[in-house]
C-alpha cells in the first residue's frame, strides 16, 4: 500500500511542526505570540543573540504553519496560529494512543502463561 499525496503533505507538515519545536527559543517565541502579537524587533529584544537570529527562528515557525506574519509599515508583526498549534496537540494524542495500545497488547502477551507453565 502506497502513500498517498495528501498523506505525504501531512507528513511533511508534521516533519516541519516538530523540528520548528524541538528548539528551545523557537518554542519560547511560539509562545509569545500566542499570547499576542508581536513585532519581530521586539521579540528580538527578549533574547540574547542577533537579530537575524530571531529572525531565522521566527522563518521556521512560519514556514511550519504554527505563526503567521504580517507587515505593519516597516514592522513585521508575528502572531500564533491556534489551530496549528491544536493540530499538535491532536498528532501528539493520537501517537500516544498508539502506543498505550501496543503496551496493553505487551502486557497481555506478558501475562499469557509460558509453554513450560502450561505443561506443569
Amino acid at each position: 500500500m502506497g502513500v498517498t499525496g495528501t498523506e505525504n503533505q501531512n507528513e511533511d507538515r508534521a516533519d516541519a511542526m516538530f523540528h520548528a519545536l524541538a528548539d528551545r527559543t523557537r518554542r519560547d517565541i511560539l509562545r509569545r505570540v500566542l499570547a499576542g502579537e508581536h513585532s519581530v524587533t521586539t521579540l528580538a529584544a527578549k533574547y540574547d543573540m542577533s537579530f537575524a537570529a530571531v529572525q531565522k527562528h521566527v522563518a521556521v515557525l512560519e514556514r511550519a504553519g504554527l505563526i503567521n506574519k504580517r507587515r505593519a509599515g516597516r514592522e513585521a508583526l508575528a502572531s500564533g496560529d491556534v489551530e496549528a498549534v491544536r493540530s499538535v496537540g491532536s498528532m501528539l494524542t493520537e501517537l500516544e494512543s498508539l502506543w498505550r495500545g501496543r503496551i496493553a497488547r505487551i502486557d497481555e502477551l506478558i501475562a499469557l502463561p509460558t509453554a513450560t507453565e502450561r505443561n506443569q
